[in-house]
């Protein structure tokens, strides 16, 4: 089976966020797909499938923990080895849960067509700012669909020092799938930084994420007045990407790059 590694929402190999993206000739249990994915022991591996309408694919996702409804990042990277291998400029890829994805080329740039999804007020649980070294927050959100927490906090340079006890905040809170923690930009570059924590459902912390754009593009967009806005993921490996709000629709804009490539002998 043709696989590969790409580094998604960077110019540079070895920053970003690396995904899996596997290319299987017949049909794989989620079983199979869960083994491969906790086999390369990436945040996110993709499946990615040819349908039968010419430039669409089908797509799934898998965390070493378990399937994921949709991906930025390994979306990125899936089409990044599509985009290299053949003259196309727009494919389509299908979700599990049937959401179709359009994503277009312009030179090395790629841009994604995303979902948007609303959040809404909740509270935080004490024992959760403690693990997350968080003494106040700005203000707290949920988005119902994505299962996910966000923290907005005053200051970017706190968050990106952040080193969360990850035990302690696995225990902090059930029923979730992660904690996103947002802080606006100090700096021209970027409008807002954030980082994603999902000991729940994945990693400890996804290095840059373009899922969590689905809710938190709608977030600051509503709190800052802009519908185009630069994002900054503040992880060790750090990245970045420009998100434009569209009605129901954000559009992810950003780049990636392929660092291995190979054949999967033994994926049955």
């Amino acid at each position: 089976m043709e696989t590969y590694i790409v580094d998604s929402f960077t110019k540079e190999p070895f920053k970003g966020n690396p995904a899996g993206v596997c290319f299987p000739r017949q049909e794989l249990s989620a079983e199979a797909m869960l083994k491969i994915a906790q086999e390369f022991g990436l945040s996110e591996t993709a499946f990615v499938r040819e349908t039968s309408a010419a430039g669409s694919y089908a797509i799934r996702y898998f965390s070493p923990r378990q399937e994921i409804p949709l991906c930025g990042h390994a979306t990125l990277a899936a089409a990044k080895v599509l985009f290299s291998k053949t003259p196309q400029t727009e494919i389509h890829f299908l979700t599990h849960e049937q959401v179709d994805l359009a994503i277009t080329r312009h030179g090395d740039d790629i841009t994604m067509t995303f979902p948007v999804y609303d959040t809404v007020a909740a509270t935080a649980p004490p024992a959760l700012l403690v693990a997350l070294g968080l003494p106040t927050v700005v203000n707290t959100a949920f988005s119902p669909k994505n299962k996910i927490v966000l923290l907005e906090i005053a200051d970017d340079q706190q968050l990106a020092a952040l080193r969360p006890d990850f035990a302690a905040l696995l225990q902090s809170h059930t029923g979730i799938n992660g904690v996103l923690v947002t802080a606006s930009g100090s700096s021209p570059a970027y409008d807002y930084h954030y980082r994603y924590f999902w000991p729940w459902a994945g990693t400890n912390e996804d290095p840059v994420t373009g899922g969590v754009q689905t809710f938190l593009a709608k977030y600051w967009a509503t709190r800052l007045h802009k519908p185009v806005m630069q994002a900054f993921q503040s992880s060790g490996r750090t990245g970045s990407m420009q998100v434009e709000l569209q009605a129901d629709k954000v559009l992810l804009t950003s780049q990636a790059i392929i660092v291995l490539e190979g054949q999967l002998v033994a994926f049955d």
